[in-house]
């Protein structure tokens, strides 16, 4: 047997698979998160730890599994944090997580250094508060007591890798979304590093994803109520992870969309994807030799679960289910529309600025209304990122679809409708992640192959788009992206600018 562990941001899912990868049984283990104004997200990692020992734990008894039958334990998670270690290996300060966005003058700082565009060549990514590096920069330049006592840096899943091995080491897919990992060269970026100011020697070792990275502890075993026995393959990055979860590990098997927390759209390729208006990016595989390019949005599931949790009498167990469902297609929004930047945003726009907005509220509008006009929003912004794919030579003719939202026949149907493409609802969806670490732990093992990834999880849907709303969403897309436009300056704090000269009266007349 293997377990999977998967640290995403509401909580840990940890799975129990056969050694060929079968999904048996999972459980989940919730962990608060931290947001506050000035684009702070914070969690504790000793709590993605307990999370660990708790769904273990709780796993082995739900499936009555001896721990003599478990054989391997990988690990994917959260990518793009800064876990700051000290001496002892112990958290120097809580983990700032990928949705921060704190830390826009130490970006300022790396794109005068480098060039924007040359940074994006070296990285495959954008420099960007959201990214690693730029975070350990804040804690250095605003923190100094803390920062006296940081030795070391990791990124989550590379934290219960320490913690169930005592190595310190991370994987290519989670290096790759540090903005500090050279993808030309598969290595730490000397230049970058340079540039940042940072010492290479707080980086840790690089391994594949698919690399045995040690065997438990006596006190992990302990903790777990495993057996030392139990090797720990490297795992990776939930982006990555999730790919091979929906059976996407070559470039013919298409794109996929994970609808969680964050939201993405992505597919597998033999080579870095650069977009030449840098929108999208590319992280590495867990797969050896492959790459993943991709377009994330910060709060496509957050923004559902918003919406659902400001609309509920107990915002604390919200009833997204049903009020999704509320939502149908018989629901026309009427002009309104939903910018989902609650948490600034990522693709296609880079604007850790940005904020949410309902544009065009009017005082018939329901609560079905708003949520429709949620889901819109989250899948109008996706769909700029695959025209920006399409616009870098990729070709995406249908999407299968993941993670918690993708339970929803009506959040598919919008999908399907805004984009004009057939989206599909796999067997596997708020799994995917664990499911593709499973598979990666397998092969790591020597057990499987990564192809063995697309029997795992089947297509059981398919929402094929409706050529006459398809029609009337390209006009609203259009729409949209002008209320970005038009409010990003608002966004950003400056004062609009000045109506042009052709649009205001002439002085001494009437208007």
């Amino acid at each position: 047997m293997l377990i999977a562990h998967d640290l995403g941001t509401t909580g840990n899912k940890a799975s129990l698979h056969h050694d060929d990868g079968r999904l048996v049984s999972s459980v989940t283990v919730p962990y608060p998160a931290h947001f506050a104004a000035g684009g702070i997200a914070e969690q504790n990692p000793n709590d993605w730890w307990n999370a660990v020992v708790e769904a273990t734990r709780t796993l082995l008894a739900k499936t009555e599994t001896k721990p003599s039958d478990v054989a391997g334990l990988v690990v994917g998670g959260q990518m793009m944090g800064a876990v700051l270690l000290d001496a002892d290996g112990e958290p120097a300060r809580p983990a700032i997580i990928w949705a921060d966005t704190r830390s826009g003058a130490q970006q300022r700082e790396l794109e005068q250094a480098l060039g924007a565009e040359h940074a994006y060549g070296i990285l495959g990514h954008r420099l960007n508060p959201t990214y690693s590096v730029e975070k350990i920069m804040w804690v250095r330049d605003n923190e100094p007591d803390v920062w006296a006592r940081v030795r070391r840096f990791c990124i989550a899943k590379d934290f219960i890798v320490l913690r169930l091995t005592g190595r310190l080491a991370t994987d290519r897919s989670d290096a790759s979304g540090t903005n500090a990992y050279d993808q030309r060269t598969g290595s730490w970026s000397t230049e970058v590093l340079q540039a940042a100011r940072l010492d290479p020697a707080l980086f840790p070792e690089i391994l594949d994803s698919t690399a045995i990275a040690g065997s438990l502890t006596d006190a992990a075993a302990d903790a777990l109520g495993l057996h030392t026995g139990v090797r720990v393959v490297m795992g990776g990055g939930d982006g990555p992870l999730a790919a091979v979860g929906s059976g996407v590990v070559a470039p013919e098997d298409g794109a996929y969309v994970c609808l969680g927390t964050s939201s993405w759209i992505s597919f597998a390729a033999d080579a870095p994807l650069h977009d030449p208006a840098m929108r999208t990016f590319t992280f590495d595989n867990v797969v050896p030799g492959s790459f993943v390019p991709t377009a994330t949005m910060q709060a496509g599931g957050a923004s559902v679960q918003w919406i659902a949790e400001a609309l509920s009498p107990d915002p604390a167990h919200p009833d997204t289910g049903r009020l999704t469902a509320e939502a149908s297609a018989d629901v026309d929004t009427d002009d309104l529309y939903f910018l989902p930047y609650l948490l600034g945003e990522r693709s296609p726009l880079w604007d850790p600025d940005a904020r949410g907005a309902f544009v065009g509220l009017a005082r018939h509008h329901t609560r079905a209304h708003l949520v429709r006009s949620v889901l819109e929003g989250t899948a109008f912004n996706l769909l700029t990122c695959i025209e920006a794919f399409r616009a870098s030579g990729a070709t995406i003719d249908r999407i299968d679809a993941v993670g918690g939202g993708a339970q929803s026949d009506v959040y598919l149907s919008v999908l399907a409708d805004v984009w004009g493409v057939p989206v599909r609802r796999r067997t596997i969806v708020e799994e995917a992640n664990s499911l593709g670490a499973a598979v990666t732990g397998a092969v790591g093992l020597g057990l499987a192959e990564f192809s063995a990834a697309r029997a795992l999880s089947e297509v059981t849907a398919e929402f094929a788009p409706d050529p006459t709303r398809h029609a009337v969403y390209a006009e609203r897309h259009a729409r949209f992206t002008d209320a970005y436009t038009a409010l990003a300056p608002w966004f950003a704090g400056r004062p609009a600018a000045a109506a042009p000269a052709a649009a205001r009266p002439a002085a001494g007349t009437s208007s």
